[in-house]
C-alpha cells in the first residue's frame, strides 16, 4: 500500500486492474485504491509478471503493507502457493447442492463489467455491483456507469469524503507545526517583463493553448531549487534526504472544500507548454477524483498560490516530510520605486516556509532572489 502523504495511515483496495499471470511495465496502473484523497490509480514500478496478488478488493491496510507478489525480468517464475494450509477453502456444507457452472458474473465479488466501466466507477465512485449491465451478457458498460453518475447526488461522486480529507489534512498539519521548526520569509517581485513576454507567447494562440502566469511561476521555482538542494527533499528519521530531480507539487483546491498537491515530475527539464499541458490535466482529475499513486507521493516541494481568490500574500505550512513550500498572492498593480522614480508595476508577493533542521534564511533568501531573477528573463524559463 503506497504512502500518499502523511495525512495517510491506511487505504482500501477497490480493485485489481490486472489479475496473476498479467505481464506488467512500469508505470502501468495495476490497482485503484481509495483514500481521503479519492480514488488514486497504484502504478507498478517493476517490469514484469504479476504472480500473486496479496490483498483482497476491498480490504483496508495499512500503508506499507505488500500487495501484489511481482516476478520481475529474468526472476525464474513462482506459482502461486497451493499447499491446503496456506489456501484454506471452506468446505461447501454437506446438504449443498454441488455448484453448476455459474456464469462468471455469478462466480466471485467482482461484477460483469468492461475494463473501461471499470476505470469510470473507480473515478466517479459508483458502485458496479449496483447496476444492471446493458452490455453482452449483461456487462456493466461505461454508458451504464455514466447514467449512474448523472443520477448520483453531487456530493457523492468522486469517493472523496470532505470530511475526513479535511481530518486528514488537519492531523498532518498539525504535525508539521509540531515536528518542524519553521521560518518564513516573503519578497515582492516586479512581474512587468514576464507578464509582457507571456502576452506576446500567448497572442496568436486559441484560449485552450495560453499559458497561465502560474506556470511560470511553477518553472522559476523548479529551475532555482537546481542550484539549492537543500530545499527540495525529505526529512525522515535518518535526517534530510535531498531529491534527485525536482517534482513541485501544485496545490489544487477541491470543489466543496479540501486540497490535494499532486506533483508535477521533473518540472525543472520540461517546457513551458508540456508543463501548462500537465498542469490543466492534473486539475481535471483531482476534481474527477482520480490520481496517479505517484503523483501523491512524489512531490520533493509544494507551491501553492491563492491569487485567483485575491489574496496578496500568504505563508504556509510545509508538507511533511517535505522540507520547504513557496506560496505566491495575486499579481496587482503596485507603487514601485525605479531610477529614483514611482511607477505603477504588476507584482507578486511570493513567501517561503522553511525547515531550520536542514536551511537557514540566508540560504532562503538567495534562492527567491533566484526566483525574482528567473522570472525578469522568462525566456530562460
Amino acid at each position: 500500500m503506497p504512502s500518499l502523504g502523511a495525512d495517510m495511515a491506511a487505504g482500501k483496495l477497490v480493485e485489481w486492474l490486472k489479475k496473476p499471470g498479467d505481464a506488467v511495465r512500469r508505470g502501468d496502473i495495476v490497482a485503484v485504491v481509495e483514500t481521503q484523497k479519492g480514488a488514486i490509480e497504484v502504478e507498478i514500478f517493476e517490469t514484469g509478471v504479476l504472480s500473486e496478488t496479496l490483498v483482497p478488493p476491498g480490504a483496508t491496510v495499512p500503508v506499507g503493507t505488500p500487495l501484489a507478489l511481482i516476478v520481475g525480468e529474468g526472476e525464474p517464475a513462482r506459482a502461486r502457493p497451493t499447499p491446503p494450509p496456506e489456501r484454506p477453502i471452506a468446505p461447501a456444507p454437506p446438504t449443498a447442492p454441488p455448484p453448476v457452472a455459474p456464469p462468471p458474473a455469478a462466480a466471485g465479488a467482482r461484477p460483469l463489467a468492461s475494463p473501461a466501466a471499470r476505470r469510470l466507477a473507480a473515478a466517479r465512485g459508483v458502485d458496479l455491483a449496483a447496476l444492471t449491465g446493458s452490455g453482452p451478457g449483461g456487462a456493466v458498460v461505461s454508458a451504464d456507469v455514466e447514467r449512474a453518475a448523472e443520477r448520483a447526488p453531487a456530493a457523492a461522486r468522486g469517493r472523496i469524503d470532505l470530511a475526513a480529507m479535511r481530518q486528514a489534512i488537519a492531523a498532518a498539519m498539525a504535525r508539521s507545526k509540531r515536528e518542524i521548526p519553521h521560518y518564513y520569509l516573503s519578497t515582492s517581485i516586479d512581474m512587468t517583463t514576464a507578464l509582457a513576454w507571456l502576452e506576446a507567447r500567448n497572442a496568436d494562440r486559441p484560449p485552450a493553448e495560453r499559458l497561465l502566469p502560474a506556470v511560470l511561476l511553477v518553472k522559476a521555482v523548479a529551475l532555482a531549487l537546481r542550484r539549492f538542494p537543500e530545499l527540495n527533499g525529505f526529512h525522515s528519521a535518518d535526517g534530510f534526504r535531498p531529491a534527485e530531480d525536482v517534482h513541485v507539487g501544485v496545490a489544487i483546491a477541491l470543489r466543496g472544500g479540501g486540497l490535494v498537491a499532486p506533483a508535477i515530475r521533473d518540472t525543472a527539464a520540461r517546457p513551458l507548454d508540456d508543463l501548462m499541458a500537465a498542469f490543466r490535466d492534473l486539475v481535471a482529475r483531482v476534481r474527477a477524483g482520480t490520481l496517479r499513486s505517484s503523483e501523491l507521493s512524489d512531490p520533493t516541494i509544494t507551491v501553492s498560490s491563492l491569487g485567483e481568490r485575491g489574496v496578496e500574500g500568504m505563508l504556509a505550512v510545509i508538507y511533511p516530510p517535505q522540507v520547504a513550500i513557496v506560496g505566491f498572492g495575486s499579481v496587482t498593480r503596485r507603487p514601485w520605486a525605479t531610477d529614483d522614480r514611482v511607477e505603477v508595476r504588476p507584482a507578486v508577493t511570493a513567501s517561503l516556509a522553511g525547515d531550520h533542521r536542514v536551511s537557514d534564511g540566508h540560504r532562503a533568501a538567495l534562492f527567491l532572489r533566484e526566483v525574482d531573477d528567473l522570472l525578469q528573463s522568462p525566456e530562460r524559463l
